[in-house]
This record gives C-alpha cells, sequence and structure tokens, in this order.
C-alpha cells in the first residue's frame, strides 16, 4: 500500500524539463548552448519537452574526426566506438547489450527520420563537420519522435538564414595518415537559403586493417513560396569504404593492441557503404494559430561486408513521410498549445550471403564464391502522435501526449524451396504510450520538473528467429515506463547552469541476443531489467578580465542498472539482481574551456569510464580509464572578408593504454579465446587550418 501511494504522489509531480531555446553564440566559451531548430520542440514554443543541444562549442572541443567525444560530453549518454565505422550510443543503458551498432532509439536528421525498418542507426553515415548541433531526447519523453526506450538523437543542419553569402574551408591533417577537409558554400537572400558542403576524409588507423575513406556532399535549400509557404530540400550523401579490425581477446589486447582480430586480417575483411538521402518538405502558416510541416523522403543503402565467415551483400530501399500539426487555442487567460502528427516509414531490405574463399586466395583477401542465401524483407512502422499543454498558472504548466505505433515485417527467403523455405510475417500488436509531462517555475530561475512516460523496442527480424530460421511467435517487444524528476538553475546573469534529473525506468520483456555461430544470433526475451540513475551537468563562466574568460564544465552520470528477473535456462544461471552488462556505473566529462580575447583560446576535456561489466554473470569487467585531451587554436580576421583560424590538439595525452568499446558475453569459436576489447588509440595528434571568405 505504501508503494502504490508513493507511486501516485510521484505521477502527480511527473513532468519534463522545460528546454528554453536561444540562439548559440559564435563562441567557444558558451556552454550548454540551446540552439534554435527545426524540432518538435521549437516548432511549438512548448519546451515541455526535456533535451539536451550540444553545438559549436563542445564540437569545438575535439578533432572533427571525434564525433563520439561530443556527444559523450552530455550526461546519460554513453558512445562507445570501436572505429570509425563502430559506433553504439546508449541513453540511460538502454541498448548497452545490443552487439553491433545503435538502436532502441530514433535517429533524425533535420526532422526526417533515418533510423531503418528494424530499429537500427547508423550515425557513422554523417559528417560531424556538416552539423550545426545536435539535439538528444532521453528516454521515451519524445511524443513526437517514436518514444522508443532510449530516446532520440536529432541532427541538424541548418543555420541561421541572415547569414552572408561566403566560402569556408577546413582542412585537418594528424596521426594514423589523417587528412580531412571540408569545403562549403552558403548563401541567403530574402526568400532563399542555400548550403552546399563536401567533404573528404581519410586514415589509416591506429591498428592493423583498419583503413577509412570517406566522401560526401550535403544541399539543403530553403525557398519561400510566400508569406506563408516555404518549401525546402534537402541531399545528403556519403560513400565510405572502411576496413574490420574487429574485436581481440584479452591475451591479444595486452600483447598487441593495434592488431586485428586473426580471422579479419587474413580476409583483409572491410565495409562498403553508399548512403543517399532526399528529403523535401513544405511549411505552411495558416495562421498565427496554426501550422503545419510536412515532409517527403526517401533513402537508399547498398552495403557490400567482406567477413572471415562470408560476404554479405545488401541494399536497402526506404521511403515515407512525417507531418505534423501545431498550433493553439485560447482557453480563458491562457492558451492551450497542441501538436498532432503521423510518421510512415517503410523499406524494402534485399540481402544475400556468398561464401567467403579468402583461405584459397593466395593472401590477397576476401574471394566471392558460391551463394548462400538470397532474403528480402518488407518493414513498415507508422508512428501517430498528438501533446496537449497548458499553463494553469503563471508558473505552473503540464503537457499530456500519447503516441500510437505500429510495426510489420514481411520476410521472404528467395534462395530456398519447399520445407526449407523460411518466408514469414511477423505483426507486432499496436502499442500506445501516453506521456505526462509538469513543469513548476519555482522561481524565474528555477524550474522544477517530472514526467512518467512509456516506451517500446522492436526486435530485428533476425531476433524473432529461431536457429533453423523460422518466426519465433513469442517473442514480444520490450516495453518500460519512465519516472523522472529533475531541477534547472540558471544564476541571474547566466553564468551559472545547473540541470539534474534523477530517474527509474523498469523495463519487461528484456530482449536477449544469443550467440549461436559466427554471426549468427537468436533472440528471445529473458526477463525484467531496471534503469536508474541519476544525470548532472554544471557549467560556470568566469570573467577573470574583460578579454579572459574561463569556463569549467563538468557532466557526471551515475547508472545503477539491474537485471530484475533474468534466468538463462540453457546455462542453468540465475543473473537477477546482477549489474546490467555494458554499462559503466560512473562516468564523468569535464574540461575548462579558455578564451583569451584577442582570438586564441585553449580547451582541456578529461573523460572517466568507469569498469564495465562484461558478462552477463558479472564475471568479467572492463578496466576503468582515465582520458585526457588538449586543443589550442586562434581565429582572426584578416580583413573585412577573410577570415582564418588555426588549432592544433593532443588526444589521449597521458597515452593512456584503454578499451574504447566492448563486446559484451563474446564467445570463443573453434578453440579461440573469447574477443571482448575494441583497443582506443594511444597518445595523438592533429591540427587545422580553417579559411572563412565572404563574397
Amino acid at each position: 500500500m505504501k508503494k502504490l501511494v508513493f507511486l501516485v504522489l510521484f505521477i502527480k509531480i511527473s513532468s519534463s524539463l522545460f528546454a528554453q531555446n536561444t540562439v548559440e553564440k559564435d563562441s567557444i566559451t558558451q556552454l550548454n548552448e540551446v540552439i534554435v531548430i527545426d524540432t518538435l520542440t521549437a516548432e511549438n514554443a512548448i519546451g515541455i519537452i526535456p533535451s539536451q543541444t550540444i553545438g559549436a562549442s563542445t564540437f569545438a572541443n575535439y578533432s572533427p574526426v571525434d564525433f563520439t567525444s561530443s556527444i559523450n560530453q552530455v550526461s546519460g549518454v554513453y558512445a562507445l566506438s570501436g572505429a570509425l565505422n563502430t559506433n553504439r550510443i546508449t541513453i540511460r543503458g538502454v541498448g548497452a547489450r545490443t552487439l553491433y551498432g545503435t538502436d532502441k532509439l530514433r535517429l533524425y536528421y533535420n526532422n526526417i527520420p533515418i533510423t531503418n525498418g528494424t530499429g537500427s542507426s547508423t550515425i557513422e553515415a554523417f559528417d560531424l563537420e556538416n552539423l550545426t548541433s545536435v539535439e538528444i531526447i532521453k528516454g521515451p519523453k519524445g511524443t513526437g519522435f517514436g518514444t522508443n526506450l532510449g530516446g532520440a538523437i536529432i541532427l541538424n543542419t541548418k543555420q541561421l538564414s541572415d547569414q552572408p553569402t561566403k566560402l569556408t574551408n577546413n582542412t585537418t591533417i594528424g596521426s594514423y595518415g589523417l587528412f580531412k577537409n571540408s569545403l562549403g558554400f552558403t548563401h541567403s537572400q530574402e526568400d532563399f537559403y542555400m548550403t552546399l558542403q563536401y567533404g573528404h576524409m581519410e586514415i589509416d588507423g591506429y591498428r592493423d586493417n583498419n583503413r577509412f575513406e570517406r566522401d560526401g556532399f550535403l544541399l539543403n535549400t530553403i525557398f519561400k513560396l510566400s508569406a506563408k509557404s516555404e518549401i525546402g530540400l534537402l541531399i545528403n550523401h556519403i560513400d565510405y569504404s572502411a576496413q574490420i579490425a574487429s574485436s581481440i581477446s584479452q591475451e591479444d589486447f595486452d600483447e598487441d593492441p593495434t592488431q586485428a582480430a586473426f580471422t579479419w586480417q587474413s580476409a583483409k575483411g572491410y565495409e562498403d557503404n553508399n548512403y543517399s538521402l532526399i528529403g523535401l518538405s513544405h511549411t505552411y502558416y495558416a495562421n498565427s494559430n496554426i501550422k503545419n510541416t510536412t515532409s517527403l523522403f526517401y533513402t537508399y543503402l547498398d552495403h557490400y561486408e567482406p567477413a572471415p565467415f562470408n560476404i554479405l551483400d545488401e541494399y536497402t530501399n526506404g521511403y515515407g513521410f512525417r507531418t505534423l500539426f501545431s498550433g493553439k487555442i485560447n482557453i480563458s487567460e491562457n492558451a492551450l498549445l497542441y501538436t498532432f502528427g503521423a510518421e510512415l516509414y517503410k523499406d524494402e531490405y534485399s540481402w544475400g550471403t556468398f561464401e567467403n574463399l579468402y583461405r584459397d586466395n593466395n593472401g590477397n583477401g576476401s574471394l566471392q564464391g558460391d551463394r548462400l542465401s538470397q532474403n528480402k524483407e518488407f518493414r513498415s512502422q507508422i508512428n501517430a502522435f498528438a501533446t496537449a499543454s497548458y499553463s494553469f498558472t503563471n508558473k505552473l504548466t503540464a503537457q499530456l501526449g500519447l503516441n500510437s505505433n505500429k510495426t510489420q515485417y514481411n520476410f521472404r527467403d528467395l534462395f530456398n524451396t519447399g520445407e526449407t523455405n523460411t518466408s514469414a510475417n511477423r505483426d507486432f500488436k499496436t502499442l500506445f504510450l501516453p506521456s505526462l509531462d509538469v513543469n513548476y517555475a519555482i522561481t524565474a530561475f528555477n524550474q522544477l520538473y517530472a514526467n512518467i512516460s512509456r516506451g517500446f523496442s522492436n526486435p530485428s527480424l533476425e531476433e524473432t528467429l529461431t536457429p533453423d530460421g523460422i518466426i519465433n511467435t513469442d517473442i514480444v517487444q520490450e516495453t518500460g515506463t519512465n519516472y523522472e524528476i529533475g531541477i534547472e538553475h540558471k544564476s541571474k546573469d547566466d553564468r551559472l547552469k545547473l540541470d539534474v534529473a534523477f530517474y527509474l525506468m523498469p523495463i519487461n520483456n528484456l530482449l536477449v541476443a544469443k550467440r549461436v555461430g559466427d554471426n549468427q544470433y537468436i533472440g528471445r526475451n529473458a526477463g525484467k531489467t531496471k534503469h536508474q540513475g541519476v544525470d548532472l551537468d554544471w557549467s560556470y563562466r568566469i570573467n577573470l578580465t574583460n578579454k579572459i574568460m574561463i569556463s569549467p564544465f563538468i557532466s557526471y552520470t551515475y547508472s545503477n542498472h539491474k537485471f530484475v528477473d533474468f534466468i538463462d535456462e540453457e546455462a542453468d544461471a540465475d543473473y537477477s539482481e546482477n549489474a546490467l552488462t555494458g554499462v559503466p556505473k560512473n562516468k564523468i566529462n569535464s574540461g575548462i574551456q579558455t578564451n583569451f580575447g584577442n582570438g586564441l583560446f585553449a580547451n582541456i576535456t578529461h573523460q572517466f569510464i568507469d569498469e564495465i561489466p562484461l558478462t552477463d554473470a558479472n564475471s568479467l569487467y572492463s578496466d576503468s580509464f582515465n582520458l585526457l585531451n588538449i586543443k589550442v587554436g586562434y581565429k582572426n580576421q584578416i580583413t573585412d572578408k577573410l577570415r582564418v583560424g588555426i588549432d592544433f590538439g593532443i588526444n589521449n595525452l597521458t597515452d593512456t593504454k584503454y578499451a574504447q568499446s566492448v563486446l559484451i558475453n563474446a564467445s570463443g569459436f573453434g578453440g579461440n579465446a573469447p574477443r571482448y576489447f575494441y583497443p582506443g588509440n594511444t597518445i595523438n595528434y592533429y591540427g587545422g587550418v580553417k579559411l572563412n571568405y565572404t563574397l
């Protein structure tokens, strides 16, 4: 009874952070900026959905190659990077059990969904230098962004439309053969805006069989048709190839972390990708009370990956639309702010596998042999959503939200016939996922917020298969409820900022992937987990003189995630109450940004990652580690039209030996030791020159 009373009281105060949107300043000392971007929050100015946005000042702390370090500066988020093409992002522990890649969250590019039909996202397909900001919604609070248990990440390329016509070029060189160049052109006038960017990057990598090369271009345009209507076109294309060093065992990690896994080195394994995104959007302002934005989009991915166990050849055609209505209705002395809309994503995924005859290729690496399989999947997701927000007083605001999700898979085996054919359909039940947010302004500078929201995660189609390739209809979606309470504090002079959030999120029907062979996994619902922790972000700006400013910052993540009910029947083991695999209990990102007022700046950043349980039995942990990075630079207006900047950075200043990513519950095959570790880079250097010319 006491627990029920506590829950009722908690729900009554449940709310979300009032995220205030301001325009980011071009200053490396401005911390924790929130940028005006065309997302659900900004479109409706409701500000009731809690999110955290990083932009230019955060990106300025790191190399333009290092996307994951910028994301790791956000509390509650942990991005692991086995290589530039091997990343896994977890939010509040959700997604930590995913063996490869990022899932259980939804990824957007300028409001266009780019997560595929099974929930997988590839953030490495996008160039950091093309982005103006990254907005992160932690947990299923984002009613209009899919209500995935992990949350949502919105990549934004949009800039202020009143910028002058200009050319920019940024060249970076560094250790391991790094060369990166980004060339951009921006033009705007009263009724037209355009940015065009082209980037090239290549790097040999720290490890053997680790070369990465990428080319890409971005076109983003907005054309005003009238005072009420505008249309936008987005084209993003990335072509990259990446050798795969893969994970290595503890013995190999201790002996020589630069080596690639033996079989991947022998096969000279790699992946080759062509990714294209085309989006057409239209925004219509009917009047001061209602607005609609509708986007149509198409995505294409061509992926070829020779691995030691087989060669994968696949392509995906995806398409869909997203529409959002927002407006307000005057009720009494206040306005009811509302949104409603829908998002449809469909894709056609075709893939086949072939024998890899690298052992018979005289040491020349992979050689394609006979076909082993040929398959096609038709996958679709539709999300419908609505929110309503009302300020009952000048201090108290509440928002109700509802998201509905429907997911379907249609799998066709085009290789096997008769009884061996495994074609099947999977139609998941429709989910209805409510959310309640409350915000209370204690003072003009202190806000208390809380949230209670439902979320879900879909299994991939592969996870629903048995070892024989037959659909397992017993596999269901993961579902969970997020309970969150927090406070946002700002000083009157805006120098001090503090955000603290406490959350609890029980998750049912935990999806567990079990390895049954080389690159073959099956899924099952194994029990329950409890995600609970604290996210803290603090920053302070100190004016030492009229010109010198120092801005220390820290983000701290405490994660006390556990299995509540987890029995592995095959291993005859009970893992209940064990720590959740793949999540460090403590993560700290801190640093100091210094601006000397004459164009000279110096940034120092530090990261601490606690030990990580690598097995469900908690019998093996990775070592904790500290990383220290430094970056200095100078920028100056040479003429009225030309601005020049130079910078130099050192990563891993103390030359720490560490695992930058880990593989949980690794298994050894053929008498080989399990391969848990992706070694991080040793001390390395980079430098860059940036030119900005106004036409």
